[in-house]
């Protein structure tokens, strides 16, 4: 239960990031298109999934429909979890 909710208030974080950051990103250049050199090169995506053996996974929970009513819903949200080591 303990790694469950870890794992939850993790991917809730990096969700927040990755939220904040993709905003920032269209709006800011890259390091590395700046030349900031770094070892070794992107994958063929660019992204978290091009690194061997890390899985990531999401959820959307929705919940009622209708106009927001605050307390009661209409319910969205949702939570990305990254497992560096996969599921082993």
């Amino acid at each position: 239960m303990q790694m469950k909710r870890l794992i939850v208030a993790f991917g809730a974080a990096a969700f927040t990031l990755y939220s904040v950051s993709s905003l920032d990103a269209q709006a800011k250049p890259r390091a590395r298109d700046l030349g900031v050199p770094f070892d070794g090169t992107p994958g063929p995506l660019n992204a978290i999934t091009d690194v061997a053996g890390v899985e990531v996974g999401m959820t959307t929970l929705i919940s009622g429909e209708g106009a927001l009513k605050v307390g009661t819903g209409p319910v969205r949200t949702g939570v990305t979890a990254i497992l560096p080591r996969g599921r082993t």
